[in-house]
This record gives C-alpha cells, structure tokens and sequence, in this order.
C-alpha cells in the first residue's frame, strides 16, 4: 500500500465544516495534503482505490483519518468498522471528529477501534486551538506505524 503520513483524509458532509476544518488544518502547518469526501461511501472508496479514486498515486493511503459520524448512507461507525477490519488499512489512525456527545457514539466509536473521539467545539477559536492540537500530535509527536508498500 502507498502511504503519506503527512495526508489527511477528511470525511465530512457538511460543507462549512469541512472547509473550516481544512482551513484549521492549512493554518497548523503540518499536513502536505487535506483530501474530503462527502460521505461513507466515498471514504471508503478512496481508502479501496475504487471508481473516481483508483489512481494509487493520485490518492495514496492517508495517515490520518477524520471522520465524521452522522454521514449519509454508510455512516462514521460502519466506515470505522470497515477500516479496522482491513488488515491494509487498520493501522491508520482514526479519529471521530463530530458534533454528536451521546455516550452510545463514544461507546461505539472505541469499541470499533477509533484512536479518538473528539466533539466539534462551536466558536471558530476553539475549533481552531483543537484541530491545531490534533495537528501537533498526529503529524509531528505521534510515532505512526509502518503501513508497508
């Protein structure tokens, strides 16, 4: 598999939060590249290297994932599901970035293996502090693991 651990992969329905979230994202500093999907579906084909995203190089695995919960169709726990199910694609790191703080999603969130569950603060500030914070410590202090080639 074709691994940049310097790309996000940001699944995210809502197009205001995934531009805020990019920008956030852009203004950290760390990731060369921030691809967004709009669904369950496409996140799993761009994992998959299906249909529009077939080109490997194109759309290499990502080395970090933020996804969304409450996504049309396939929603944030399937995807995780399948993700931490894939021998090829288990080992990147997932984190639940959603706005929803019912227990039963947490719950579901680590018991399908999500590295983290953070909820979206509402001012643009606080949003910004956090995503520079997931920014900081998944792209430069975390040790990622070999996915191999």
């Amino acid at each position: 598999m074709y691994y940049e651990p310097s790309n996000i992969l940001l699944v995210e329905d809502e197009a205001p939060h995934a531009e805020l979230t990019k920008r956030a994202i852009r203004k950290a500093g760390n990731a060369n590249r921030v691809d967004i999907v709009i669904n369950g579906e496409e996140a799993l084909d761009y994992l998959y290297n299906r249909d529009k995203f077939k080109d490997k190089e194109k759309y290499p695995a990502p080395g970090l994932i933020l996804l969304d919960i409450k996504l049309p169709g396939i929603d944030g726990i399937e995807v995780l599901a399948k993700i931490k199910k894939d021998p090829t694609l288990k080992r990147i790191p997932v984190i639940m970035l959603t706005t929803s703080e019912r227990e039963e999603d947490i719950v579901n969130s680590y018991e399908h293996y999500a590295n983290s569950y953070l909820t979206k603060p509402v001012g643009f500030k606080e949003f910004e502090d956090k995503i520079r914070q997931i920014d900081l410590y998944w792209m430069i202090l975390n040790e990622p693991p070999i996915l191999g080639s």
